[in-house]
């Protein structure tokens, strides 16, 4: 049995009665645990879903093959799982600024999960990313605690988690702001499986986030900001990048916050730093990474107007 596989028991063996307790079908089994196994490996309602984080070690000796195939069939061992029901990426390193991570398969696998009594499409085998950031568990409970009767703004959507929650909390209204007909479309698919059907006061509008706020209209009461590390579109009217572009975005968001208004900002890219001039925000990490996370995969703040 390999160091991997053996981490992967223990882990298993804890976190899913851990994920019972806490009402998840979604949840991290391993995070990068042992360096020489650099993988996460996410429970996704009977499904496994395995991230490879390649080392260049590994590259120069040419070993990533046989370590991905010692992880598959350790998984498969560990949670007692056919392999049919692994779904194995890697996370390649790009350029900064050069492409972004597209479709990488046509499978449609797709599973129903469940995060404190709500309902999310997951798909497992066609894009890097699952359609559910499960880091961001933590802040979803947050805003769906503080949505009642509350105009929530949702930027750069994504596929509407932060939407549903606000919904399920009681939110007057809802904005969804996403440049993907994609996404959109999921964001829709969301609202419905929680039971949500059309309503005038949750829009999901198809737009670039930097072009729409030029026009946008608050107050808002509770606005989620999310964006990419790094984007560009022919859809869209310039390029973002967020280090570079945070400050100028984060102030346009504030100006649509009514008094006593709440932002979450948050961002994923390494080795980010928040603009001095935006100091009056309140740090949230690490408090708003999961317990069955065990790296800081995104940085979070609140400001308050």
């Amino acid at each position: 049995m390999s160091d991997f596989e053996n981490r992967l028991k223990k882990n298993a063996k804890h976190r899913f009665k851990w994920a019972a307790r806490q009402g998840l079908t979604a949840f991290r089994l391993y995070d990068l645990d042992v360096p020489e196994w650099p993988f996460a490996v996410d429970w996704y309602a009977g499904y496994a879903h395995v991230m490879e984080y390649p080392r260049r070690k590994q590259r120069r000796e040419g070993t990533l093959e046989q370590s991905r195939a010692e992880v598959v069939r350790a998984v498969s061992a560990a949670l007692a799982l056919p392999v049919e029901k692994i779904f194995t990426k890697t996370h390649e390193p790009k350029p900064w600024g050069e492409g972004q991570y597209g479709r990488v398969g046509a499978q449609s696998t797709t599973a129903l999960v469940q995060e404190n009594g709500l309902t999310f499409e997951c798909n497992l085998s066609d894009y890097l990313d699952t359609g559910l950031f499960l880091d961001h568990r933590n802040t979803r409970k947050r805003v769906g605690d503080e949505a009642g009767g509350r105009r929530f703004l949702n930027l750069f959507g994504y596929t509407g988690s932060f939407s549903v929650y606000a919904r399920a909390g009681g939110a007057a209204e809802t904005t969804t702001v996403d440049l993907s007909n994609t996404y959109a479309d999921w964001t829709e698919r969301n609202f419905r499986h929680n039971g949500f059907g059309p309503d005038s006061r949750h829009r999901v509008v198809r737009a670039d986030v930097l072009g729409w706020l030029d026009s946008a209209r608050g107050p808002y009461d509770l606005i989620v900001l999310d964006p990419p590390s790094f984007s560009t579109s022919k859809k869209m009217e310039r390029r973002f990048e967020v280090q570079r572009d945070h400050r100028n975005l984060v102030t346009r968001v504030l100006e649509l916050l009514a008094a006593g208004g709440t932002l979450y900002f948050s961002t994923n890219f390494l080795g980010f730093e928040l603009d001095a001039r935006l100091a009056a925000a309140e740090e949230l990490t690490p408090r708003s990474i999961p317990e069955d996370f065990r790296r800081t995969v995104h940085r979070c703040w609140r400001f308050v107007r």
